[in-house]
């Protein structure tokens, strides 16, 4: 999320009247839009790479996936004409299970996201580690898996919901490194996730003594 680009606060009605006009994609937090950033090749590739994999494997079962179009919100209902309260954000990738359940009969706001995953750069990074996994525990109860995918390196971070409403945390590193989405069934490798990334070298040390 980059900085506002507006100053007043907007409500959530403006916003996606804005929003449903626009030719760029804008977040939206208590108030504030927030215009979205460009993807490099690399985040691209590997949003692709994991929407094919994660596809194939739902195939035929009651889940489906979405692409980082696929608006989500983590707030209060919208019961009031000027309410400022809650998060619309694009997910790089949104898993739902079940019918799909909207904020309107525009149908492009989802309501119950089963698995969100991110493809984090250093832009996002600390958005999406803090306040925006905070509001998606505290206000998408069907939210069962929160992935965080590095762009730099083959690491793949899950939190997982338990049945006691507690968040577990694993992390997976090396292309050699497969891990499981118990709540949709799906078993996936790093080595396809990263399918085509080209990581830098690491630098060898200087031996030279200079």
């Amino acid at each position: 999320m980059s900085v506002a680009q507006s100053e007043p606060r907007h409500t959530i009605e403006e916003y996606l009247a804005l929003e449903r006009d626009a030719d760029e994609r804008h977040e939206y937090l208590d108030g504030y839009i927030y215009v979205m950033a460009g993807e490099s090749p690399e985040h691209a590739d590997i949003c692709t790479n994991l929407i094919g994999e994660m596809s194939r494997q739902l195939r035929g079962t009651p889940c489906r996936v979405r692409s980082k179009d696929t608006k989500v919100l983590s707030g209060p209902a919208v019961r009031q004409h000027r309410a400022t309260k809650g998060l619309f954000s694009y997910p790089d990738i949104v898993v739902i299970c079940g019918e799909p359940r909207y904020h309107d009969q525009s149908r492009d706001v989802v309501l119950n996201p089963s698995v969100i995953v991110e493809v984090i750069s250093r832009s996002t990074e600390a958005f999406d580690r803090g306040q925006k996994f905070l509001r998606y525990q505290n206000w998408n109860p069907t939210l069962t898996d929160y992935l965080l995918v590095s762009q730099f390196e083959p690491i793949v971070e899950q939190y997982v919901r338990r049945p006691d409403s507690r968040w577990t945390y694993e992390a997976f590193r090396g292309l050699d490194q497969n891990f499981q989405i118990e709540s949709i069934a799906c078993r996936l490798s790093l080595a396809d996730v990263y399918d085509r990334i080209v990581f830098p070298a690491a630098e060898d040390d200087d031996t030279s003594g200079e």
